[in-house]
């Protein structure tokens, strides 16, 4: 019996090695992407891509690999990236044809009949379901609610003064994003969280995030048949449990906010004001039955607020806030501008209004030019080249190939943003052909899958800046930030102070 186990044994290895040998050959031989540049174990595995995310930096690895290598970098054995800036249209463009990939199952709700609009990977289903809701998102909505993002804003100012009385150094990212969850929390169920008045995570929504993206992003990057034994061996780990444990909790409170609006018996939502899931509650009492939309849709588009609209609006006011504050003579033009705009009446004394905001015309440049030195995403959104294949950057794809364009990579070309494209220079946004470079930012997305969220965090953004730049002076800590990136491309911490202005 002992020599059947043994021989046995050799021949699981032998078979293992040869399979392996073989897999090796092809991929780099025969594979349809075996012609394209890229590291070797790129081509053979993707946990080589896994190793590269885990480091924390993957838009430093894809930037270097597309200067060593070209404009088309193979980075797992069915996957190219792209840094040729056209591409962005032809990929990410209305009707490309190109569609999501399996990459953004791993972000899928676990609530719902449908799946949710930004991990749904058919074109014709998405574009179906948003239609349905894309009014509730729309500019006018945003800007009726704008009263409630003051009240948000309030209680920012507020904080900030008692920490600058006590001269206590705060984490702007931190604290930015106590801002963004709370905004979402008025905005979207008629109350804040409460992290801004408690400065802290006493809801654990954000902890919940920090677990679940990293795990999120890995599975994501694995093939499909991998992610279950990842799960499954995963949860012997406190980390991956815990993550598990996060989904639940975002789950559950969004399961309990809808359940909360319904009148029992009655198709009526219980609401003392109309805010963002009220007006999704209206479509399915109102047109539920004809457009198909059901309680469990309404409770998608709460879990998709919970999960979504705090840490992407957090990051990108962050990074604007701290590039601002890093050069003393970009802030002083920013001071004087919002300063100006005060003394003449151009933006509110009190409460400064989105559209008056958005007449600030280096203010603008600045949140421009945050968006292109600093993505919210640090990895490519990938897509499946359409099946009869196609043509990118003059070169043949294969049909089904996984391509996609990293934003902070594009946004660092020269050719594109002129010269020292790794420098934060608002005055790009300023000259004759700014507009023409806008599509190349990727920071909402682009095309039919643009972020519906977009006016909301807009209007968070543009409407903090002035209010906490003319009431206090930030002062940096420490000028370097240091980030990390699994699919977010976040501020690790931004330490600064806050003293009254006199």
């Amino acid at each position: 019996m002992e020599i059947y186990t043994k021989q046995f044994g050799i021949y699981i290895a032998g078979a293992s090695a040869f399979y392996y040998i073989a897999w090796i050959i092809y991929s780099r031989i025969f594979h349809p992407l075996a012609k394209f540049p890229g590291p070797f174990w790129a081509s053979v595995s993707c946990a080589w891509l896994i190793r590269q995310v885990c480091g924390g930096h993957p838009e430093r690895v894809q930037k270097r690999l597309h200067d060593q290598y070209g404009p088309i970098v193979r980075v797992a054995p069915n996957e190219l990236i792209f840094s040729d800036p056209e591409t962005i249209k032809s990929i990410y463009g209305v009707n490309s044809g190109f569609t999501k990939s399996d990459f953004y199952h791993a972000f899928r709700a676990p609530v719902g009949r449908f799946p949710d609009h930004f991990s749904s990977d058919n074109q014709k289903v998405h574009a179906e379901r948003r239609r349905i809701v894309n009014p509730v998102y729309s500019l006018h909505n945003v800007l009726e609610a704008e009263q409630y993002v003051d009240g948000c804003i309030d209680v920012l100012l507020e904080q900030f003064s008692d920490i600058a009385d006590k001269k206590e150094c705060i984490d702007l990212h931190e604290w930015s994003r106590f801002f963004a969850y709370d905004t979402v929390g008025e905005l979207f169920f008629s109350k804040m969280f409460g992290f801004l008045r408690s400065r802290h995570d006493h809801l654990g929504f954000m902890a919940s995030a920090d677990y679940l993206i990293p795990v999120m992003t890995l599975s994501a990057l694995m093939p499909t048949y991998l992610r279950p034994v990842f799960m499954l061996i995963g949860m012997l780990f406190p980390s991956l449990r815990k993550a598990v444990a996060a989904l639940g909790t975002l789950t559950d409170a969004s399961n309990q906010v809808v359940a909360e609006r319904v009148q029992p018996g009655r198709n009526e939502v219980k609401s003392e004001r109309s805010d963002f899931i009220t007006k999704v509650l209206q479509i399915y009492f109102e047109k539920g039955r004809k457009v198909d939309y059901d309680i469990d849709d309404v409770k998608t588009e709460a879990w998709s607020a919970f999960f979504g609209g705090g840490d992407t609006t957090a990051i990108y006011l962050s990074t604007t806030l701290y590039y601002i504050l890093k050069d003393a003579e970009i802030y002083r033009r920013v001071q004087e501008e919002i300063d100006q705009a005060t003394e003449e009446g151009r933006i509110g004394s009190t409460h400064v209004t989105y559209k008056e905001a958005s007449t600030l015309s280096y203010l603008q440049a600045c949140i421009k030019e945050a968006a292109r030195i600093h993505p919210v995403v640090a990895l490519p959104m990938p897509r499946k080249a359409p099946p009869q294949g196609c043509t990118l950057s003059g070169t043949w794809i294969p049909g089904g190939t996984k391509v996609g364009v990293n934003s902070y990579v594009t946004a660092h070309n020269a050719e594109i943003f002129g010269p020292e494209p790794e420098k934060f220079k608002p005055e790009r946004w300023l000259e004759a052909d700014a507009d023409k470079r806008g599509r190349y930012i990727l920071q909402f997305g682009a095309g039919s899958r643009t972020c519906m969220g977009k006016n909301i965090a807009l209007s968070e953004i543009y409407k903090v800046i002035p209010e906490v730049l003319r009431s206090y002076r930030l002062e940096l800590v420490k000028t370097e930030m240091e980030t990390t990136g699994f699919w977010f491309f976040k501020p690790k911490t931004i330490s600064v102070r806050i003293f009254r202005r006199t």
